[in-house]
């Protein structure tokens, strides 16, 4: 039996196994659609899977729901980040993606991490490509067909400095919530706008509050452990 822990943060919901205490499975691509997925498994839209890191308090593989790796994913790495927190007693902790390693702590709003930097690779009159670490495009203006090759963030509405938001994961599909894209949108509206300041990021799971700069993005808000279990691997 395999244990596992399941969060969510604005309804963007994952499966946590920890391989620091824990001896994981080979993770196949059958084994994270068999696990993630919500009538026969478990269901979530992201696996997470954690590592030992030399330079930090560990490291963190990401699966979406179609047996896909994904590079970053920024309510995951909260909902780790209180995991880490909790367990370890800590008051903040780092986290490993490939290209960067971030920052979680605890906030009055729940859990923040710093993403690290957001580069636009292309502005266009509809849209603007954003990478922070995986790919994103944000439209305002949904006027062209999506690309299927990196996360879709559609700004539906925006009131001064809240904003609200759409999401299409690349491998996951339509989701409650995505952190990493919430933070592209807000880098997409600062290089539109000319200006930085802190964004409320509604979507339709819930809000979270983007702050800092785009070399260093903040991102806040809570997370929530929904359920513990152990998960029969096992084919039937």
């Amino acid at each position: 039996m395999l244990p596992f822990t399941k969060m969510q943060a604005q309804g963007n919901d994952f499966v946590i196994l920890n391989g620091l205490t824990d001896k994981l499975p080979e993770l196949t691509t059958d084994f994270v659609r068999a696990i993630t997925e919500r009538r026969y498994g478990i269901g979530c839209d992201q696996l997470l899977v954690l590592h030992p890191s030399e330079d930090a308090d560990a490291a963190i593989q990401i699966f979406n729901n179609d047996g896909s790796e994904a590079a970053n994913c920024g309510n995951g790495l909260r909902c780790v980040g209180e995991l880490l927190m909790h367990q370890s007693g800590k008051e903040s902790v780092s986290i490993a993606l490939a290209d960067r390693t971030v920052r979680a702590s605890r906030s009055e709003s729940g859990i923040a991490v710093e993403m690290g930097a957001a580069v636009a690779t292309e502005q266009a009159g509809a849209h603007v490509d954003i990478e922070i670490g995986n790919a994103h495009r944000v439209f305002f203006e949904a006027t062209e067909e999506f690309p299927e090759d990196r996360n879709i963030e559609i700004v539906t509405g925006q009131v001064a400095d809240h904003v609200y938001l759409d999401i299409i994961e690349r491998g996951a599909g339509r989701t409650l919530a995505c952190g990493s894209g919430a933070c592209a949108a807000t880098a997409a509206i600062w290089i539109v706008e000319g200006h930085t300041r802190p964004q409320t990021i509604e979507m339709p799971g819930g809000e979270v509050t983007v702050s800092g700069s785009p070399d260093n993005l903040i991102l806040e808000g809570p997370v929530k452990t929904i359920f513990t279990g152990n998960y029969n691997p096992a084919k039937e």
